[in-house]
């Protein structure tokens, strides 16, 4: 198959599949006596594994790890059990990251409302006001800033 048909198939953009192969992420294709690259079922397993890998965020430089221990059955799978352990950490580091964005996110919300803006004038709005009034490592409580009944 030609890579247009593979990027169909797989959902790949072609640049992206010749930069893979750049990478040395994908072996190279064959070419046709007019020069277009053929690619077989083997390119297209490959190509949805890094993709799978990148779906879940997964470096270039971890894929070729993990393709590594994938051409090797033998190998011990010891590196790719801390790489995935490693991510897991990211990943719960990030969901804390993404509550405490949450919680400040929901503060500021309750800093304009029809309660202490009736009107709903953007000049009376907390959480402009408070914006206005961050720290460059955060929104923290200041005497600019208005006080909750939370």
């Amino acid at each position: 198959m030609r890579i247009g048909e593979l990027a169909r198939q797989t959902g790949t953009e072609t640049v992206t599949i010749r930069f893979y192969e750049k990478q040395g992420l994908m072996p190279p294709p064959a070419r046709s006596d007019s020069n277009y690259r053929i690619y077989n079922d083997t390119h297209k397993e490959r190509l949805l594994f890094i993709r799978h890998c990148r779906g879940m965020d997964i470096s270039l430089e971890e894929i070729a790890t993990l393709l590594e221990c994938r051409e090797h059955p033998a190998m011990s799978c010891d590196n790719v059990n801390r790489m995935i352990d490693s991510h897991i950490g990211q990943v719960q580091q990030q969901i804390n990251d993404l509550q405490r964005l949450e919680q400040q996110l929901h503060q500021l919300r309750q800093r304009c409302n029809n309660e202490r803006n009736p009107k709903g004038q953007a000049a009376d709005c907390g959480i402009l006001d408070s914006l206005e009034h961050c720290e460059p490592d955060g929104c923290h409580n200041h005497p600019g800033h208005k006080k909750t009944n939370s």
